[in-house]
């Protein structure tokens, strides 16, 4: 079984990552700020204007240990891996698969369900957590259930589609009601990307940022093409089935952790800036305050609602790429989304 191992995440602007025999060393200014084992890591994120040596991104390739580059602000640019591991034959069924629009209707249907299905968890414990009966929420959640019905049933893809991009409006339109402080410095009235134009868009763009690296980084570590997906379809330098799979750990992985940092006043309003853009960015400490709560979050212990096996939730996103490998190898007969409980 795969360890739940840290990602480090750098984003002191002028840091210098090198090797030291079996560590990595992180220096600021020529002064040794860190050393980390290398083998405690499954991964390096790299914001900004932090540097590594060649030596280094060699190690990490031989050592299967991701390397991610990001803009200062949680945009992804590059990324170092090595070889590319697994079973050639499951990349072909993958491939395969995405040229058959049915088998892809079918992948992304499961996909979609977990999504809403996760979702509507959202909607619901924001409303037992603060004794609220928001009629607005409520509305949500019936039509959660609606599209839930319909997708019991075979659907062609562009259906599909039409109805998670419903799903996200309706769960966008009430996102605001799930915010319990600070509404005048934290406003959300819909979900805006590139660039974000408000404090909550920010820090959604930087938690899905962050989401992408560990997802990708599993279905890659089990053989998967991440470029190749079912929902969101080809696309050059579009990490398709990534993509695919972040939809269902969004709403219960990456929006409540930036639910509960607003909501607990770890995260101030000065903490943002705003560009001549429009652009709302994160500061240095919005961003560590998300990359530790984020860090600690992994390491929690939940069940695995198909596996029905206790593991920490950092190990959630390797587990799903392995059933969707073996789903595609045609050991299990479906994809079993993950689903919160």
């Amino acid at each position: 079984m795969k360890r739940c191992l840290n990602t480090l995440f750098v984003s002191t602007q002028g840091a210098y990552l090198h090797k030291e025999g079996e560590s990595v060393l992180v220096k600021v200014e020529q002064e040794t700020k860190l050393r980390v084992p290398l083998h405690n890591l499954d991964g390096i994120v790299c914001f900004g204007n932090v540097l590594m040596s060649p030596f280094l991104m060699g190690h990490c390739a031989e050592c299967d240990v991701t390397v991610s580059f990001l803009t200062e602000y949680g945009r992804f640019l590059a990324r170092v891996q090595g070889p590319v591991s697994g079973n050639v034959l499951l990349r072909r069924e993958q491939y395969r698969r995405a040229e058959s629009l049915e088998h892809s209707a079918q992948l992304a249907r499961s996909i979609v369900m977990g999504k809403i299905a996760n979702c509507r968890t959202v909607l619901r414990r924001a409303m037992r957590d603060h004794a609220a009966d928001d009629a607005d929420i409520i509305g949500a959640i019936n039509r959660f259930d609606q599209y839930l019905n319909r997708l019991k049933q075979p659907q062609d893809l562009d259906v599909i589609r039409g109805i998670e991009g419903d799903a996200a409006h309706s769960y966008f339109s009430v996102f605001q009601k799930l915010i319990t402080v600070n509404h005048d410095e934290f406003t959300f009235e819909k979900r805006t990307r590139r660039p974000p134009l408000d404090r909550v868009n920010a820090m959604l763009s930087f938690a899905y940022s962050i989401l992408m690296h560990d997802v990708r980084s599993a279905l890659e570590g089990v053989g998967l093409d991440s470029a190749v997906g079912y929902l969101h379809r080809d696309r050059p330098g579009r990490p398709g089935l990534a993509l695919d799979l972040m939809e269902e750990f969004r709403p219960v992985l990456a929006d409540r952790i930036v639910l509960s940092l607003i909501n607990r006043r770890q995260v101030k309003a000065d903490d943002f800036r705003q560009t001549e853009t429009g652009a709302v960015l994160m500061d240095d400490a919005a961003r560590k305050e998300f990359l530790v709560t984020w860090q600690k979050r992994k390491q929690e212990e939940i069940v695995h609602p198909f596996l029905l096996e206790t593991v920490p939730i950092g190990l959630i996103f390797h587990l799903q790429a392995l059933l969707l490998a073996r789903h595609l190898r045609g050991d299990l007969d479906g994809y079993p989304p993950f689903i919160w409980k």
